[in-house]
């Protein structure tokens, strides 16, 4: 079933690119029509689909667009990215060392000994001052190393904390088993 006004500026565009000898007559500049009569050809299409309803129920109808009245980011394709594939290690340096960056307390205090917890920050640090000295462009690094001596100290404080809250706690009891027997719920 094909709509009027599409035929109609099928028709023109046809007899434009037929007649071609009219746009020197006219004094228009070739393909000036042309470009024309296909934008309204497009428009046409557009307005028939919507007319067919080949725009219903798209996805995100009636919903806000993203985005919209807050701040410019110009790394905003990286971080949408990102975020909704759910990748981790991709990405400028500046923003890696950012996110390791919040993360590291949390990270430290997985470690038991204070060695390993020297190696990491040792190894942030020198990621950190890397990323500044690099030319390959990308956002400013704007993370700041970290004092190892301090950031120690601060590991054994956190460290003796958990241990005493872990020490002040009641023993869990146990529930003994009986062999043999099954277990009832």
């Amino acid at each position: 079933m094909s709509d009027p006004r599409e035929a109609a500026a099928r028709y023109r565009a046809r007899q434009q690119s037929d007649g071609s000898e009219d746009d020197a007559e006219s004094g228009e500049a070739p393909g000036i029509a042309a470009a024309t009569d296909r934008a309204a050809f497009i428009e046409t299409a557009i307005q028939v689909a919507i007319r067919r309803g080949d725009f219903d129920d798209l996805p995100g109808a009636g919903k806000p667009l993203e985005g919209l009245g807050t701040h410019h980011d110009p790394d905003w394709w990286i971080r949408r990215k990102i975020e909704t594939e759910n990748l981790t290690g991709l990405g400028p340096p500046a923003i890696l060392l950012r996110t390791e960056d919040r993360e590291l307390d949390a990270q430290l205090d997985l470690l038991g000994r204070e060695s390993d917890v020297r190696d990491v920050l040792v190894d942030f640090n020198r990621r950190v001052v890397e990323a500044r000295r690099q030319l390959q462009g990308g956002p400013p690094v704007v993370t700041s190393t970290r004092d190892i001596d301090a950031e120690v100290t601060a590991w054994r404080e956190r460290r003796a904390a958990r241990l005493a809250a872990r020490a002040a706690e009641p023993p869990e009891q146990r529930r003994r088993r009986r062999f043999g027997l099954g277990r009832r719920d």
